[in-house]
């Protein structure tokens, strides 16, 4: 437990001390894909409170879904459609029942 808390702590600490700005060109697809990997990190923690976390499962995951997310994104602009937010309405809700399922189970324990 210590070693999430410490990488929480030294990930905020750069954030402060080194504030790296993103052009406007590419905030959908930051978004959209910090987003994906939340959902993936949030699906991990499940996994993990259920007993079934498998790493491979989730390292995959968690770059799969970035790279989707920010793939349907980079196609919905050239298209001229907004897909970025069916991407942050699917990964947002998959977000809030992961964090709710989790919830249930501590819960119940």
């Amino acid at each position: 437990m210590a070693l999430p808390i410490a990488g929480l702590i030294i990930g905020v600490l750069i954030g402060i001390f080194f504030p790296i700005t993103v052009p406007v060109e590419y905030a959908k697809f930051l978004s959209v894909a910090l987003l994906a990997s939340l959902d993936s990190v949030f699906g991990g923690l499940r996994a993990g409170s259920e007993e079934k976390f498998d790493n491979t499962i989730f390292i995959t995951g968690f770059f799969t879904n970035a790279l989707l997310a920010a793939g349907l994104v980079y196609i919905g602009d050239r298209l001229g459609i907004d897909l970025y937010y069916v991407a942050l309405l699917a990964f947002g809700l998959r977000i809030f029942q992961n964090l709710a399922i989790i919830r249930r189970y501590f819960l119940k324990k």
